[in-house]
């Protein structure tokens, strides 16, 4: 029987992960999972590692009251209070989203331009401003903070064995991101699944994860493959329709506690 061998948490959008023991799921997926962001400080679209690889090194630890801790390599660690759900907002661009949220103030900037070496601006989602997903794969209510598109994502551990030896060297999980990680599958065995139950909580498989440049940045050092692995292998045999798919994208129906060693029940 297939159980939960992983569950990360990204507090940042595009900085580095946190893995859990537990976690809360709530209606945008693990509680405190990219609630907060950075944007360009003169058109306010989002910024992450696809831009500025050196995000990898940024580390945001989520703290009780839903704020931050930012730190970095050489730097000294900044605490960012949660900010007012209604005070200070800031238009924001997400792929093709555009949204209202509140930014949380200049000496979170300065620390963050000064880090990365752009002008930008941190800022974070409450619950009621969170974005709908895509209804081509979800319901009207559904709703995501700042990931990509879906408030989850899920890997089989079989599925990067398989990845890795294809590529011909161990690759870190935290290359893809997910929150979920499935040992005791089949490589691949997510691709057909269309619902699933860990603990108490149900999830809905809406799709599969198309990849993209960020996979081939080492998550320990920030550096870019030069041969665009594991992307190019990935490449090879995951392709369809111009897309690179790996890993499946999932919506919470319903909230709870998961924590590791539970069992995934695939009911559909």
């Amino acid at each position: 029987m297939p159980s939960l061998s992983g569950l990360y948490r990204y507090p940042l959008k595009s900085g580095r992960g946190e893995a859990l023991q537990r976690s809360a799921v709530d209606g945008l997926g693990l509680h405190g999972d990219r609630r907060w962001m950075l944007v360009d400080a003169d058109n306010g679209r989002f910024i992450t590692q696809r831009l500025l690889p050196q995000m990898s090194q940024l580390s945001a630890r989520y703290d009780a009251r839903g704020g931050l801790t930012l730190s970095a390599p050489g730097r000294a660690d900044l605490a960012v209070a949660l900010p007012d759900p209604e005070q200070d907002l800031r238009g924001v661009i997400v792929w093709r989203d555009s949204l209202r949220v509140p930014d949380a103030g200049e000496e979170a900037a300065q620390w963050l331009s000064d880090l990365l070496g752009k002008a930008c601006r941190l800022v974070q989602v409450p619950e009621e401003r969170a974005r709908q997903v895509d209804t081509a794969y979800a319901q009207p209510g559904d709703r995501v903070a700042f990931a990509d598109g879906f408030p989850l994502l899920l890997i089989g551990q079989a599925s990067l064995d398989d990845l890795s030896q294809r590529v011909g060297q161990p690759l870190s999980m935290l290359r893809f991101r997910p929150n979920l990680v499935v040992t005791g599958s089949e490589p691949y065995a997510e691709d057909g699944w269309k619902r699933i139950r860990i603990g108490e909580v149900e999830f809905e498989v809406a799709k599969g994860c198309s990849r993209c440049i960020l996979t081939t940045i080492d998550p320990q050092t920030g550096e870019r493959d030069a041969q665009r692995e594991p992307l190019a292998t990935l490449k090879t045999y995951r392709e369809r329709e111009g897309d690179v798919f790996f890993g499946q994208n999932l919506l919470p129906r319903g909230v709870g506690e998961l924590q590791l060693g539970m069992t995934v029940e695939v009911l559909e």
